[in-house]
């Protein structure tokens, strides 16, 4: 029994370390021998055969073959974009708004309601102490009336008074 875990711990060290070193070893691969084409100048931005090597297809007529009723119909679309745009923010900013004073409403009732939390508690040891102080003074109350009872003279005490 003794033998067997050595060599289990041992192989499971082993199975340990390949499983941690595969990434490394894979990345650290030396690639095979490929031939290199030249490096050719990369396409100037904008021009059209760097729109195409980024699957950009669309070439736009010059200005004098626009159609004008696809103009005016272009330009209403983006004019009602334009405004759903701006609806959708103001709608946000509202909701944003909104959202800004139920949560200082929800701060506000929160910090009440620690602070009613506190004084409850401050209130409730209070209480305690003059309970505490209360059973203290009938204590030696009782102690001075069994004292005075011992010693067999007529005595006129005052019990503590209720807090």
């Amino acid at each position: 029994m003794t033998r067997t875990l050595p060599t289990r711990l041992g192989l499971t060290c082993i199975a340990a370390l390949m499983l941690a070193a595969a990434p490394v070893l894979a990345q650290t691969a030396k690639p095979t021998a490929t031939p290199q084409a030249a490096p050719q100048a990369a396409p100037a931005p904008g021009s059209d055969e760097w729109l195409r090597l980024r699957g950009e297809t669309y070439h736009s007529a010059p200005e004098s073959e626009q159609d004008p009723a696809e103009i005016s119909a272009t330009a209403k679309l983006n004019e009602s974009i334009a405004a759903r745009n701006a609806a959708a923010e103001q709608a946000e900013a509202a909701e944003q708004a909104r959202f800004n004073s139920e949560n200082q409403r929800w701060q506000d009732d929160t910090a009440r309601a620690n602070t009613a939390q506190v004084q409850w508690e401050a209130d409730v040891a209070a209480a305690n102490a003059a309970q505490a102080q209360w059973e203290r003074e009938r204590g030696a109350y009782e102690a001075e009336v069994a004292a005075c009872r011992a010693s067999g003279r007529r005595c006129v005490l005052t019990p503590p008074a209720p807090r």
